[in-house]
């Protein structure tokens, strides 16, 4: 073999090398692009994820005016949701979540009710204050028994009302109570502060301490009395996304409604205090 047949010969095999080393090297490119491509994709789907299907809040009994006006507010900006609730005594909520019961949202009547599931570790994040509530004597229409005072409550023969002590309501009750040294024997205890009103618009007591925006709630079924000793026991409402929430997305959007500029003016157009 001449010199210069093996010249060309190693010639062409460097050719083929380059050649390969060239698709390869494409390949890998391609391959990176498409990786690349795909996880900005990904990224900007992540990002845009609107709230879909079912978010279930558990919510106190004294939100329920306020947070079913914000439902409808919420499966209006976004078509296809739906928002369910459930309303009751804060530690009975603070209970079912604890035991197990599917929820995305707590919105509970003070802060010892929702350390009952944060204790627990069943809170994702640690809840925020979003409004804050005060108690006021609610009386039966036109108030025939003039009721002025916490003290007059302690009258003999006047049916009163009081929520459960478990529940935030019945705590700040009788610590208003104890603020002004008085005690005062209820003809019940009621397991949430609607229950509490309904006692009085069905005329089945002459007053109950609840919080003033039941009292408003109610319209003119029943007649309201402020009271100064209500300052002492004013209830911090805290709000929080659950652990395991079923509908996380839809969750967060709906404590957003709840904390925005909207949210609150609802819940003081309904008499709440701004926390």
């Amino acid at each position: 073999m001449t010199r210069s047949t093996r010249r060309t010969r190693a010639l062409r095999a460097a050719g083929v090398g380059a050649a390969a080393l060239l698709s390869l090297s494409a390949c890998s490119s391609s391959g990176s692009s498409k990786d690349s491509s795909s996880s900005g994709s990904g990224a900007t789907a992540s990002s845009s994820a609107k709230p879909s299907g079912t978010v279930t809040v558990f919510a106190a009994a004294s939100l329920k005016e306020s947070f079913t006006a914000l439902g409808k507010k919420f499966e209006q900006r976004y078509p296809g949701t739906k928002v369910t609730f459930d309303f009751g005594g804060s530690d009975t909520l603070a209970a079912s979540i604890t035991g197990g019961a599917p929820a995305d949202v707590f919105a509970a009547a003070s802060g010892k009710t929702m350390k009952i599931v944060t204790d627990k570790g069943d809170t994702a994040g640690a809840p925020v204050t979003f409004v804050r509530n005060q108690l006021e004597i609610a009386t039966l229409p036109g108030n025939p028994h003039k009721v002025s005072s916490l003290k007059d409550l302690t009258a003999s023969g006047l049916k009163v009302v009081l929520c459960a002590g478990t529940v935030p309501c019945g705590a700040a009750a009788q610590k208003a109570l104890a603020a002004s040294a008085l005690k005062l024997t209820p003809v019940s205890y009621e397991q949430d502060v609607k229950g509490a009103l309904t006692k009085v618009e069905l005329k089945e007591a002459d007053a109950a301490v609840v919080y003033r925006t039941d009292v408003k709630a109610a319209g003119d079924k029943v007649a309201g009395v402020e009271f100064p000793e209500s300052a002492k026991a004013v209830n911090d409402y805290p709000i929080a996304l659950l652990n395991n929430a079923p509908n996380a997305t839809a969750a967060k959007a709906f404590i957003e409604l709840v904390r925005s500029s909207e949210g609150q003016k609802v819940l003081t157009a309904d008499g709440f205090l701004k926390p």
